[in-house]
């Protein structure tokens, strides 16, 4: 009885705290789009008018048609390289045992383990020796870093859920093993490359600390330019900074909401120790 009357009692205080952080959040977003559209808003619950020209004044100012293209150059252009180069590096880490294994994937696994400032201002340093860093080139370069072992991780599981009889039959009918990655593998991984593409769309959109570090005048994105619109100097509305946030959140949301619509979570808490040995 009395066990209980403490699991409902612990029950309670964990969906009151979920629910405090959820009120407080909605709170925080319903804020900053009322002013986004708000006219005046001092001292009162609600603005006096509303308006939408902000978001017109926002797109303008800060040139949100240029940012959005480089926004989206770089983002794909992470995306294409991350999964070329992250989907054989799973399928060998699914498929073969080899000495030293473990520690490899420990060295992959750091990036998304410790904060990205730890490792980006001796990254940003190098980029900018090599002359690559206030590039594109060079924020690519840096938003790899974090998302190609992103990539191994989503697609591992994916890898270990394909019966590997597939390619052995592949096989004995005369495939090499580029002929039967390409035709067999490839067909089949298709929804896992698509999550992983999707999700690393997201993670490069809301990357800040190596973009900041690596980006120029003309390969910032839109976190970027936002974080600039907050704390440069000058006088700007901040219905229009708003507006911008809006806009920055909204398109984050747009691909979230794509991604989780062919993201299993349940593959992205397999785990690389649990595939089969060979």
């Amino acid at each position: 009885m009395g066990k209980s009357v403490l699991e409902r009692l612990w029950s309670s205080v964990v969906w009151l705290v979920i629910g405090f952080f959820v009120l407080n959040l909605a709170g925080i977003i319903a804020t900053v789009l009322v002013d986004s559209f708000g006219t005046r808003w001092f001292g009162t619950w609600l603005p006096a008018g509303f308006t939408t020209r902000w978001y017109g004044s926002a797109w303008d100012e800060f040139q949100l048609s240029d940012v959005l293209v480089v926004t989206f150059e770089i983002v794909f252009a992470v995306v294409a390289i991350a999964v070329l180069l992250g989907v054989p590096a799973a399928y060998a880490l699914a498929r073969r045992n080899f000495p030293g294994k473990q520690v490899l994937m420990l060295i992959f696994m750091m990036p998304l383990m410790v904060p990205p400032i730890t490792y980006g201002i001796p990254l940003a340093t190098l980029l900018y020796k090599l002359h690559l860093a206030g590039t594109m080139s060079g924020v690519v370069l840096a938003n790899l870093v974090p998302t190609v072992p992103f990539v191994i991780l989503v697609m591992t599981p994916f890898i270990e859920q394909i019966d590997s009889r597939v390619e052995q039959a592949a096989r004995v009918f005369g495939a090499g093993l580029a002929r039967t990655f390409v035709y067999v593998l490839i067909p089949l991984l298709a929804p896992g490359m698509l999550a992983a593409g999707l999700l690393v769309v997201v993670r490069t959109l809301a990357m800040f600390e190596l973009t900041f570090l690596t980006a120029g005048s003309d390969s910032q994105t839109l976190v970027v330019v936002l974080y600039y619109a907050v704390f440069a100097a000058g006088v700007r509305a901040t219905q229009s900074v708003d507006a911008m946030a809006i806009i920055y959140m909204a398109t984050t949301l747009v691909w979230m909401l794509i991604a989780l619509r062919f993201v299993n979570p349940v593959q992205l808490v397999a785990r690389v120790s649990d595939q089969p040995r060979r």
